[in-house]
């Protein structure tokens, strides 16, 4: 399953895989670190290459791949610590269509903003009325209080009105948002076999448009799909990407092309 029915569980494999690299990559770091170090503890304190010496040629040879060594590690470590950022954020990029908490999460988002677009309204109308302990109360803060009431670098007082204008753009992007999940929510799941022989399924369960393919699509037609956002799914054995009337028009656009 590669939809909402497994999504939590998804996000936990993933977490794992990422933790699990990143542990990984850690410890070949400190290994190949450890190497090269042990390298260079061989050769004596002190010890010069011998310009012109039969030995000068396998030295610098040794030096340059225990260094080798080291910088490699180093750069295993760091690839270590990016797995390891990855793995923390894991689930915390934005609410996804296939989380199925998703409309409900997203509500307490919009209620979030809509209190910061009333609290912003408020402060600004305190603000020119010069209610200077109006506005503490409302913030909560004296200190944010007078800060309001201090001009900005263009002489602005309050919040400015981009604040306002970014924050309601927020507000109406989560409100279609919503609508559009709730539209989804009803959408009925439908199959239709094309006389190319593919099998396209619009699967509500998974959230997923998806193509079966008869057999393997030759590499024009994979080309295609890739171009199209669509992805192989080995699991489902189909060609697939997020459902929606985006993804419907490119499934059909493709099963027409299929036939010219």
């Amino acid at each position: 399953m590669t939809g909402r029915a497994d999504y939590y569980d998804r996000q936990e494999r993933r977490r794992e895989r990422l933790e699990a690299r990143a542990e990984r990559l850690s410890r070949e770091g400190a290994a190949k670190i450890e190497s090269g170090f042990e390298r260079l503890r061989a050769i004596p304190f002190g010890q010069p290459i011998l310009v012109g010496h039969y030995s000068e040629k396998g030295d610098r040879n040794y030096r340059r791949k225990a260094g080798g060594s080291i910088d490699k590690g180093f750069a295993l470590q760091k690839q270590a610590g990016e797995a390891a950022a990855r793995a923390a954020s894991v689930g915390t990029a934005g609410i996804s269509s296939d989380n199925p908490d998703a409309i409900e999460e997203l509500q307490a988002k919009l209620a979030k903003l809509e209190a910061l677009q009333a609290r912003m309204t408020a402060a600004n109308k305190l603000v020119r009325k010069g209610d200077v302990a109006g506005l503490a109360v409302l913030m909560g803060s004296e200190a944010i209080a007078a800060q309001l009431m201090q001009p900005d670098y263009c002489g602005r007082l309050g919040f400015a009105s981009y604040q306002l204008t970014n924050n309601g753009a927020n507000i109406r992007r989560i409100k279609d948002r919503i609508a559009h999940l709730g539209r989804e929510a009803t959408r009925q799941p439908s199959e239709t076999l094309h006389n190319s022989g593919v099998r396209m399924v619009e699967n509500v369960e998974e959230n997923r448009v998806q193509l079966f393919f008869p057999g393997k699509p030759d590499e024009a037609t994979r080309a295609m799909l890739k171009g199209r956002g669509f992805r192989w799914s080995p699991m489902e054995g189909a060609w697939q990407r997020q459902l929606n009337n985006g993804s419907i028009y490119a499934a059909r656009n493709i099963l027409e092309s299929l036939t010219g």
